[in-house]
């Protein structure tokens, strides 16, 4: 599957706004680092609930904002939309080329942006040291993506190396009580 292909494919920011929530829009980002831009993004959530433009803004802020555990909630919640979109009904541990096959029928554009999606949320589980969580889902991302277009087996390779590093450190310290 070509994941690079982008002719003739609605892109998540395609979906249209209205003229209010397009300054509504641009009024956050004019804000922005304000408390303001959050209420503002926040309310625009909570109206436009499955619109993906908002869900990356609300992303991007809390990330910029080093607000992790946010932004890993608003990354799931992006999977979640993007899945109900797409018609996968199944947990991204439970994804298959087949979904994604059946996914594309919908859109490529939203396939991307949900695999683009699960690349974010490991790379926010890395940055808050949940390394196991986030092996899982680039594991997960490269075992569907094997061109690696994605860029994926880099993070993965980084991953691999911290869990062997830390099930290091784990023996030593198991082997240095033991001899206590």
């Amino acid at each position: 599957m070509d994941f690079l292909d982008f002719e003739n494919h609605d892109l998540y920011f395609d979906e249209p706004l209205s003229t209010e929530d397009t300054a509504m829009l641009d009024l956050a980002a004019e804000s922005y680092p304000e408390p303001e831009t959050e209420e503002i993004l926040l309310k625009l959530h909570n109206r436009l609930n499955d619109n993906l433009t908002i869900i990356v803004a609300l992303y991007r802020f809390y990330y910029y904002q080093h607000r992790y555990q946010d932004t890993l909630d608003i990354a799931e919640k992006a999977l979640k939309v993007s899945a109900v979109k797409l018609r996968l009904r199944v947990d991204w541990t439970e994804l298959t080329e087949d979904h994604l096959g059946m996914g594309v029928f919908v859109s490529m554009g939203l396939i991307r942006f949900y695999m683009l999606g699960l690349k974010a949320s490991a790379y926010v589980l890395m940055r808050m040291e949940r390394i196991e969580e986030a092996h899982a889902r680039l594991k997960k991302i490269v075992e569907l993506d094997p061109a690696d277009q994605f860029g994926s087996s880099f993070l993965l390779k980084i991953a691999e190396r911290r869990l062997s590093t830390e099930h290091a450190r784990q023996h030593n310290v198991e082997s240095v009580c033991n001899r206590i």
